[in-house]
């Protein structure tokens, strides 16, 4: 199972050296990501090249990192404790607290509203989240988080509102660090084996189809038996070649690629697939929901992130280790 989303209370010096590690730079109370690399780059595109909607699908030409699990829950209560007190962007929906599948909670009256998980759903994927919802969360965790900015980062969104007035056209920024993964990325870590050159046609390292299962650790199985959402990694015999989980299942994700009519893409199963795994299929991805405003029960999202310089991570490390000796060396110090 994953380790908890959210930071446990600790020394605001302590949760600089555990984020820091992490390469995320962020408050003492922020959320925590658990990473897995994607390399083999420049690796040859999957075929045939109507899976994607681009040519050369899966095909990428830089190492990156996406996060291991889809965000869950308490990740995005994070976020809108952070950025939602007034909601003027509707970063939040009434759904997650009246659908027996959403799982956050909005008390207060706008200004002051507060956000929290509901009794069992920490660690299972937010849901009822928009495209841009996930863009702003994206901008908001490479901005740094807590009162990081949810309009520039990683994308720049214009207008002001829930919908923004370049919506139709928002791509991913230069220098971004943290972003919604393209469909390229997502394709590439959910079907591809390094090891082989090969992409598999199901994303837990098989070619059989997916089985939609109760939460198991059988290989190759996967959350589409329509009975709700599962806990992110409740598959734990289900990798991808990679080390990704649920890409297969639980919820819909959403991805950078514009389709034709202005849309948005989503790959990936979901709980409500009603016992049908054919969605996570390598050649089944081409969903979209006009706009990128559909917020439903089956559809969330992951992030992706760039893999830090080896020299700055070093030079990281080095600096928080002799932070890590000093504090510890004044506190043996003190009566």
């Amino acid at each position: 199972m994953p380790l908890r989303p959210l930071l446990h209370p600790l020394h605001p010096w302590l949760a600089t050296v555990v984020l820091a590690l992490g390469c995320m730079a962020s408050p003492a109370s922020a959320v925590i990501v658990e990473w897995v690399t994607v390399g083999n780059p420049g690796n040859a595109g999957d075929l045939p090249a109507t899976n994607c909607w681009t040519a050369d699908c899966g095909s990428v030409a830089y190492s990156y990192r996406i996060s291991q699990y889809e965000v869950t829950n308490g990740q995005y209560a994070e976020f809108l404790n952070a950025k939602a007190a007034a909601d003027p962007l509707a970063l939040y929906n009434a759904s997650m607290d009246s659908d027996a599948q959403g799982g956050i909670v909005r008390s207060g009256v706008s200004g002051g509203y507060s956000y929290s998980v509901k009794a069992g759903f920490d660690d299972k994927p937010v849901n009822f989240v928009s495209f841009y919802d996930a863009l702003r969360f994206t901008n908001w965790m490479n901005n740094g988080q807590g009162g990081g900015d949810t309009e520039t980062g990683a994308y720049t969104l214009l207008g002001g509102g829930a919908l923004p007035s370049n919506g139709s056209q928002v791509t991913r920024a230069v220098g971004a660090t943290i972003f919604l993964p393209s469909e390229h990325e997502w394709y590439k870590a959910a079907y591809y084996d390094g090891a082989t050159g090969m992409f598999f046609d199901y994303p837990a390292g098989s070619n059989a189809q997916t089985a939609c299962a109760a939460p198991t650790a059988a290989s190759n199985s996967g959350n589409c038996v329509s009975s709700g959402v599962t806990d992110v990694g409740a598959y734990p015999g289900s990798p991808s070649p990679y080390g990704t989980f649920d890409q297969g299942g639980n919820v819909y994700e959403w991805n950078e690629q514009i389709v034709p009519g202005s849309l948005r893409g989503m790959r990936g199963g979901s709980w409500n697939f009603f016992n049908n795994a054919s969605a996570a299929s390598f050649a089944a991805g081409m969903r979209s929901s006009t706009g990128g405003l559909a917020q439903r029960s089956d559809l969330g999202f992951r992030i992706a992130t760039v893999v830090p310089e080896p020299g700055s991570t070093l030079l990281m490390l080095t600096g928080l280790a002799g932070l890590v000796a000093w504090r510890f060396a004044g506190r043996r110090s003190r009566p």
